[in-house]
């Protein structure tokens, strides 16, 4: 793992310009990799942070992976304009179809998705050797996690389920109230009654639903949350080739492609702060990359 590492970071290295005052790139379909960013924003206030919410095409999850993988080289091309230093795809659709065909395009950018970091932690944290996976039906008809999980360890069973209305209820705001608790129950209940003792949230949305979800799996199953772990994996990479930046806290810079109102407001709830800085991309534009 640290020589593919260092072996990217061989690439990331030919844009002579780039250095540890220069951004950190994230995107998701919408609102949901904003638990990363705000998780980033945290550990790092030092870091410039810029991110993009494709709301005008979410959820990502029920689409084909040919328009998935297109809207993926479509924001990072945006996001190749700000020249980052590293890019975080914190969507697990995207981050389900693997990073290479974003790397073949971007030469020279260095990519962190959401997925790795969350199998490396269930791994360890799993004491039965079942854990389970909820997601958007892309992610979990990709089969990734199971696929890496057995690279890792093969004596461990993984349960999935895909969840195809938990990105639609965030979006909305509908992250704790009966109606949600109902779905959440209908799709994570099998998963216990195989006996897992671990559940990755494999969708950055959902640790927007993590105290509902925990109504329903209580105390025994161990919630493994992307933000989280993503954050800790991108600190100790930047750490390890010096690229750290710790001058003054700087505000990260919010940019979709749509941007009602009702949206806002969830971001500034769940953000905490009314001092957000929102931008509108105009979604044609992107076409061009």
């Amino acid at each position: 793992m640290k020589h593919l590492e260092k072996q990217s970071f061989s690439i990331l290295k030919q844009s002579k310009s780039l250095d540890k005052k220069s951004p950190i790139g994230i995107f998701d379909s919408g609102i949901g990799g904003l638990t990363v960013a705000k998780k980033l924003h945290m550990l790092l206030p030092g870091e410039k942070i810029i991110y993009f919410g494709d709301t005008a095409r979410v959820p990502y999850g029920t689409k084909s992976k040919e328009t998935i993988g297109l809207y993926a080289i479509q924001i990072t091309g945006f996001l190749a304009r700000f020249n980052p230093k590293l890019i975080i795809i914190a969507c697990h659709s995207v981050s389900s179809l693997g990073t290479h065909f974003l790397e073949k395009k971007f030469k020279n950018l260095h990519f962190i998705d959401v997925i790795n970091p969350s199998i490396e932690v269930a791994v360890r944290t799993t004491k039965n050797k079942k854990v389970g996976i909820i997601g958007t039906p892309a992610t979990i008809s990709s089969n990734r996690y199971p696929q890496l999980i057995r690279k890792i360890d093969r004596s461990i069973k993984v349960y999935q389920q895909p969840c195809p209305l938990l990105v639609p209820l965030v979006e909305e705001g509908w992250t704790d109230n009966d109606v949600t608790k109902k779905i959440i129950e209908h799709y994570i209940e099998p998963l216990i009654r195989a006996g897992i003792d671990t559940l990755i949230l494999g969708c950055t949305h959902y640790p927007l639903l993590k105290r509902a979800i925990r109504k329903v799996t209580g105390n025994s199953v161990q919630l493994i949350d992307a933000s989280d772990v993503t954050g800790m994996k991108v600190k100790n990479f930047l750490a390890q080739f010096a690229l750290l930046n710790n001058g003054g806290l700087k505000k990260p810079v919010l940019y979709f492609s749509d941007l009602p109102e009702n949206r806002k407001d969830v971001m500034r709830r769940f953000w905490k702060s009314k001092n957000l800085i929102f931008k509108k991309v105009n979604i044609d534009l992107l076409s061009v990359f």
